[in-house]
């Protein structure tokens, strides 16, 4: 089987001239100078509405997706907008709130000039996650952000009670509408370019969704809540390699109870939707479809928990059932008791590699064929940045091995990259920032932390890009 050859980079982090990557035309290079080096796979992080902290992994909806994608030049291309002056070009960072409060002003203005159209119409017609969702972002702005547990009674519990005249909201609600609408028909058009340049999209969805979201507040019934919608229960890991007092994420957890009575509707709606958005689909914390670590609300940590076990077989029996030709990536990483490899080998699903965490200076370092291997996730650090954390004395050893192994390169970087694309996983994805060969500055994001710098760091040109291109379809052409 030929290896596929992957690269990380999120479509937040992709140069734009209005401060944040997006749909628009940088993506469409973007997708040209991956194409031009070899790769066959563009991964990205979850596109849904970023909550809190920015993080894509606490976001307002699992279906919709954030405004900030939407990319103004092509509203002008449209008609819908005149013209908009470049913001935040060459910032190597996003600052999330200047660059939405920059883009929304030109996106009303887009909004009030749009008249829908019989494919908007149609469009509207079978999103069937849409009206739970633009309602659910009407009230919350009616209730200045506020999570939706805090809201009046009648708003939150609207989906049951459907106590609230909407009259009032109309046009907020046809405006997060026309957002979606243009969101998913750009969004499909770019899918559309790179997998005609042969080019697969990994998406990646997270396993919890968020207590403030349109998922949480439109269907309590699927999660472990009180009847004001707090949660009695959330989601995290026990104390790990990133923390030791664990990660405690504050997403609620899911009634697998209830979830199985139903046929699991809700997680088969979230996969049958994304599945025609993505190629691939990563999942996210696949170790919680074995078991997952349930927390009281109560505790201020992730220490106090316990081990649940999960109806995993009986969902992708109904999931594979549903959808056989799906092609999910199982996120299958941390300390794993072995029941959680079997469910995945079970389905044939591959598992991750990530070679920061396996790589031995007195192994061979062997990687198994059915597998993704990478240097590093969005939660790793850099190779080079992992590199400059080791002692001499290891540096001298992680060098020795190298060179020992045939790995002759202008930095310990290159070397690594030489020796994740030769390893032996049918797939290998490495983070544009590895690709680099930049340090500390190119982390994405740094586990058990919350808000700035995570989820912030951006290429401000591809030029970085373009002066590596050779020498990365070297490597790539070397591999195979």
């Amino acid at each position: 089987m030929k290896k596929s050859i992957g690269i990380l980079m999120p479509v937040s982090a992709l140069p734009n001239r209005f401060g944040s990557g997006d749909f628009g035309p940088d993506a469409y290079k973007f997708v040209d100078h991956i194409k031009k080096a070899g790769f066959q796979i563009w991964q990205i992080l979850p596109l849904n509405p970023l909550g809190y902290g920015n993080s894509p992994y606490q976001p307002f909806s699992s279906f919709a997706m954030d405004e900030i994608y939407l990319s103004l030049d092509y509203l002008i291309k449209d008609g819908l907008l005149d013209e908009a002056p470049d913001y935040n070009k060459y910032e190597e960072a996003v600052d999330y709130e200047a660059a939405k409060a920059f883009r929304h002003a030109y996106l009303i203005k887009a909004f009030e000039r749009f008249t829908p159209t019989e494919d908007y119409k149609q469009w509207v017609k079978q999103q069937k996650w849409l009206k739970s969702y633009e309602l659910f972002m009407t009230f919350k702005e009616a209730n200045k952000m506020r999570t939706w547990n805090e809201w009046p009674a009648a708003m939150r519990d609207y989906p049951e009670l459907k106590q609230v005249d909407l009259k009032p909201y109309r046009s907020v609600i046809q405006y997060h509408r026309f957002i979606q609408y243009y969101l998913f028909k750009q969004w499909s058009a770019l899918k559309e370019y790179a997998n005609k340049k042969g080019i697969l999209i990994m998406g990646d969805i997270p396993f919890y969704v968020g207590l403030d979201s349109g998922d949480c507040w439109g269907s309590r019934s699927n999660f472990l809540l009180d009847k004001k919608g707090r949660p009695r229960f959330i989601a995290g890991v026990p104390p790990d390699y990133f923390s030791d007092l664990g990660q405690r994420w504050g997403n609620p957890i899911y009634d697998w109870s209830f979830m199985e009575k139903d046929h699991f509707k809700f997680w088969l709606n979230r996969l049958s939707y994304n599945k025609n958005l993505f190629d691939i689909i990563r999942l996210d914390h696949f170790r919680a479809f074995d078991t997952y670590w349930k927390i009281p609300a109560s505790c201020p940590t992730a220490i106090e928990g316990e081990w649940i076990e999960a109806p995993g077989y009986q969902f992708f029996d109904i999931l594979y059932k549903n959808y056989p030709d799906i092609s999910i990536i199982a996120e299958d990483l941390g300390d794993l008791r072995e029941q959680v490899d079997i469910l995945r080998d079970h389905y044939h699903l591959r598992g991750m590699n990530v070679l920061q965490f396996t790589f031995q200076i007195d192994s061979e370092n062997t990687v198994t064929p059915h597998s993704v291997a990478y240097t590093g996730t969005h939660d790793n650090e850099t190779i080079a940045a992992w590199y400059q954390k080791k002692s001499p004395s290891e540096k001298r050893q992680i060098r020795n091995w190298f060179k020992q192994h045939g790995f002759m390169g202008k930095d310990l970087t290159d070397q690594f990259l030489q020796f994740a694309l030769q390893c032996g996983a049918d797939t290998v994805i490495i983070p544009m920032a590895d690709w680099l060969g930049i340090g500390k500055e190119g982390t994405i994001n740094r586990p058990g932390t919350i808000g700035s710098p995570n989820w912030e760091w951006r290429l401000p040109s591809l030029e970085p890009f373009e002066q590596k291109e050779t020498r990365i379809r070297e490597m790539i052409s070397a591999s195979r």
